[in-house]
């Protein structure tokens, strides 16, 4: 076999000129500028994940006020007309608790008329929570519920 026939070798038998390893400036500064994005993209993600764990917990605070000011307001007795409103110790969470005469939507004169000589009727126990959201604006938390008791208590 002929020097130049073997491979790697040039035709006057001399090794070629050993080709540079490594990367270039170009291909580094692309690496980098993918690895920015892609960590500017984790920040964003994580940010926004830690804005909707305080939200939920913004929102899940209000609920439990809500629920508690609805159970004491329901549980009084005698039950009667009345309103409350307060703010929670902090002051960041206010609620209003409304208890009113209930008349459902659909009903009969004829059957409301009769109820009145009742001694018991049905009450409408409301309690709304304000808040303010992650984003400054004011949010709110509804419940009700309805409660038998005494037509005109003492």
């Amino acid at each position: 076999m002929k020097p130049d026939a073997l491979p790697g070798m040039g035709r006057s038998g001399a090794q070629p000129a050993h080709a540079q390893h490594g990367f270039s400036v170009l291909e580094v500064l692309v690496a980098f500028i993918i690895v920015a994005l892609v960590v500017t993209a984790l920040f964003q993600l994580f940010g926004g994940a830690l804005r909707n764990a305080s939200g939920a917990g913004d929102w899940t605070r209000a609920l439990l006020v809500a629920q508690s000011r609805l159970e004491l307001a329901a549980s009084s007795q005698p039950l009667r007309e009345a309103s409350d409103a307060g703010t929670e110790p902090d002051g960041r969470v206010a609620w209003r608790a409304l208890v009113t005469p209930y008349v459902p939507p659909d009903a009969n004169p004829d059957l409301e008329r009769a109820s009145e000589s009742m001694t018991t009727r049905l009450y409408r126990i409301s309690v709304d929570v304000t808040f303010s959201g992650d984003d400054g604006k004011p949010r709110t938390v509804s419940l009700s519920t309805i409660r038998i008791g005494q037509r005109n208590p003492a």
